[in-house]
């Protein structure tokens, strides 16, 4: 997030951001139809209905290819190639359809409809490729987060993920991607496709290279697949207990996208060009690889994500290319200010052309909102339309967005098609519950847990709350107000909404720590373990050496002394048992994403990490806590 000295730096030019006209975005107008029932839900749907599309996705890649068939469809410069300035390689549409219908083939001739292929590897032109040609072919797809495969974890999760999906067929394009799981990947008889046969050609069944199934002549006539038959099997985060698959159709799939496309796309530039590193084992990034093949962008795979020596390959990306949609976590884009308000020439190229910045995961924080904006209006004479949402594994990817003006953080509110039940809490929230095309029919293998999911109006339960930012005008949106499985009591008894804390907390100590863990089960009070934000923790205590451990991070001075004062002011404005904080010290340690402590969007998973801190979290609450641990005045 941005430095101590570079926000007080921004401060004249971040006051007055928001009288700024807004750069012309194509969003459309307000068209929200509200009812409300007996029971007190309120239920919200878009005036416009889900315009008529095409239910598959082969549909798609040939109208591409056929109106754009020398456009970039997808490109990369592989880890490295951005700070080095390597050429990006690419494939164009026609490439793009011609490649798809030989892996369908390749597939189809082994009669592999409804087997599942297990993609171990990350983002990549041969991942995109081989991906959309399984799914023609009618084979179902299954993408695990790297964590899952990585050295130096316990596998657990990718054991109990063979155990749930059976994959027949695995991918490993890069060597590594699966060697660490090698044991486990070999228990049964599987096909394995990689890159080269040098990679891990012992143990199984069979072994091809992706050049061997694209010497497959492609079929006479295309596969007969059922837009309704399961194409993807995306897993839940595990957040709560093992992931879930949730069984996603083409039909699911391509009906979220176009009711993004009917509020967002235009304004997005789906259709132009993009830059995404988010991890298409997830839906927010897999949303945008199917976007661009449905909408005829050009996605550029960026090998850098919001992590410290990592980040610089998105820089290096975005400064050899104007984009008029971006999209990042808050992480990065507390990253992507302080490499803003460094160089001038970035900032140029970054704004030049820009209409649409999203984010999600989490919530953005005020000074990087500012930080943001001051520079945009600094730099093109317009602030840029911010916008956000809401939506799970379950409905797709996003099924809800602000494309209204506000400067309310939010959730926005239901797209085209997308049923909207509120049903109401014992305070002023609402469980969400969701209906429509994108919603998933259940959850493979997991009959009880399907049963739960769903309530008697058949609306999927999501478990998260949100409330009205205004009840009497409800077309000014919905603020998310926490999940309600992550909510605890104290030893009082007191219920703590614990994501409406940790988001209030964490802007509260905004830009001292990147990400909070809120603790209080069962506790008389509430304490919290942070995640350092090493260059602006750096750039506050003025020193080019490393900052150490948690502990050692705790006993500068100026931390300890702008700590207090954060955590002052959060609790003059949050002086309730439920939501004040007593005591916070930074972690020893970094989040480990091979322990499953991080999920893909870079955001904290609170439960597995709490499991991993126990002693952390009772130095915390010791009687006599070390003199690092920092205890509210």
């Amino acid at each position: 997030m941005a430095g101590i000295a570079s926000e007080k730096a921004m401060t004249n030019s971040t006051q007055d951001w928001r009288s700024a006209p807004c750069r012309p975005n194509d969003l459309p107008p307000m068209d929200l139809r509200v009812q409300r029932a007996e029971d007190g839900s309120v239920w919200l749907q878009h005036g416009q209905e889900l315009a008529s599309f095409e239910p598959t996705f082969l549909s798609h890649l040939r109208r591409q290819a056929e109106i754009n068939p020398d456009k970039v469809a997808y490109a990369r410069r592989g880890p490295g190639g951005a700070v080095n300035d390597a050429p990006w390689e690419s494939i164009s549409y026609a490439e793009l359809l011609a490649q798809v219908l030989r892996i369908a083939a390749w597939f189809g001739a082994r009669n592999a409809q409804g087997e599942v292929l297990l993609l171990l590897t990350g983002n990549s032109i041969a991942h995109a490729v081989l991906r959309l040609g399984a799914m023609v072919s009618g084979v179902v797809i299954c993408p695990v987060s790297a964590a899952y495969v990585a050295a130096g974890g316990d596998f657990a999760r990718l054991s109990h993920v063979l155990e749930l999906v059976k994959p027949k067929y695995l991918f490993a394009e890069a060597e590594g991607d699966a060697a660490a799981a090698k044991g486990i990947l070999q228990r049964t008889s599987r096909t394995l496709i990689v890159a080269t046969r040098s990679e891990m050609p012992q143990g199984f069944a069979d072994v091809y290279t992706l050049a061997e199934l694209l010497k497959t002549a492609p079929d006479a006539t295309d596969p007969e697949v059922g837009a309704d038959a399961p194409a993807a099997y995306m897993l839940t985060s595990g957040s709560t207990g093992r992931p879930k698959a949730v069984c996603q159709s083409q039909r699911m799939i391509l009906s979220n996208l176009h009711q993004a496309w009917q509020i967002l796309g235009q304004a997005a530039g789906w259709s132009d060009r993009m830059l995404d590193w988010l991890p298409w084992s997830h839906v927010s990034g897999a949303f945008n690889l199917y976007a661009a093949a449905v909408f005829g962008g050009s996605l550029y795979i960026d090998d850098g994500k919001p992590v410290a020596g990592l980040f610089e390959e998105t820089i290096a990306n975005l400064r050899s290319m104007s984009l008029r949609y971006f999209c990042n976590v808050p992480l990065g884009y507390g990253m992507l200010v302080e490499a803003l308000q460094r160089d001038a020439e970035l900032r140029e190229v970054f704004f030049r052309d820009l209409r649409l910045m999203l984010y999600g995961g989490a919530g953005l924080s005020q000074p990087v909102m500012d930080a943001l904006q001051g520079m945009a209006v600094q730099t093109c004479d317009h602030r840029i339309t911010m916008t956000t949402g809401y939506g799970l594994t379950e409905s797709s990817s996003g099924c809800m967005a602000i494309y209204f003006p506000t400067d309310k953080v939010g959730i926005g509110l239901p797209l085209p098609g997308v049923e909207t039940r509120l049903v109401p809490l014992e305070d002023d929230r609402y469980e969400i519950r969701l209906r429509g095309p994108n919603v998933m029919a259940g959850y493979l293998n997991n009959p009880e847990a399907s049963a739960d999911a769903f309530d008697e109006e058949g609306c999927f339960r999501t478990g998260d709350a949100a409330r009205f930012h205004e009840a009497s005008d409800p077309e000014q949106g919905l603020a998310y107000a926490g999940r309600l499985v992550e909510e605890f009591k104290l030893n009082s008894g007191t219920w703590v909404q614990a994501g409406a804390v940790r988001a209030e907390l964490l802007a509260a100590l905004a830009p001292l720590a990147s990400d909070v863990l809120l603790c209080g089960i069962n506790r008389d009070y509430l304490a919290a373990l942070l995640v350092p934000n090493v260059p602006a923790l750096t750039e506050l205590v003025g020193s080019d050496e490393p900052l150490g451990t948690g502990s050692q991070i705790n006993e500068h001075a100026a931390v300890q002394t702008r700590l207090a004062e954060c955590l002052a002011n959060y609790n003059r404005v949050h002086p309730g048992n439920s939501t004040a904080v007593r005591r916070l010290a930074f972690m020893a340690q970094l989040p480990d994403p091979q322990r499953h402590e991080i999920s893909d969007k870079g955001t904290i998973n609170q439960r597995i990490a709490a499991e991993h801190r126990e002693a952390e979290i009772e130095t915390l609450y010791a009687t006599t806590p070390p003199s690092w641990v920092l205890e509210a005045g």
